[in-house]
């Protein structure tokens, strides 16, 4: 069961990865990515798991130390919560990132890289994105200027 759940994590995801990242134009994909709740099949995945191993989970994360953290993590269990955890902050990551370049009007084909680095490697994804929306500037129109930060 663990196997399929860590499986299936990814998968539920992926279909909100594609609409960003290959449908950004879509008018569907604004309607769907628009919602926070794309982020429930992941988060659902995770707390089934740590339900059923709620007794090793909990004074793992209660009372951290690295050995204990990289014990839990090193269980089947304990290694598809940290996935399903994973993909749930890194989809909500992106979700907000896409969302937000929308309104500051960043090209798509220069939130593509942004999306698939936030998928592989999502804090690294989160800093690329903070730093592209400070250097990003909309351009004015007609004496008219649109402030972000």
């Amino acid at each position: 069961m663990t196997g399929f759940l860590f499986t299936m994590t990814f998968y539920c995801a992926a279909p909100f990865w594609a609409l960003m990242i290959l449908l950004p134009g879509w008018s569907w994909t604004r309607r769907i990515i628009g919602s926070p709740w794309i982020v429930l099949p992941p988060l659902l995945i995770y707390a089934i798991t740590v339900a059923g191993s709620f007794g090793e989970v909990l004074p793992a994360v209660a009372s951290p130390t690295l050995g204990g953290v990289r014990e839990l993590l090193g269980s089947a269990d304990g290694a598809t919560a940290g996935w399903a955890h994973m993909i749930a902050f890194d989809l909500f990551v992106g979700r907000w990132a896409w969302l937000d370049s929308r309104e500051r009007a960043i090209p798509a084909l220069v939130m593509a890289p942004v999306l698939l680095l936030t998928i592989l490697l999502g804090p690294l994804g989160l800093l690329a994105y903070l730093v592209l929306r400070r250097w990003w500037r909309p351009k004015t129109v007609a004496g008219d200027s649109v402030v972000h930060d």
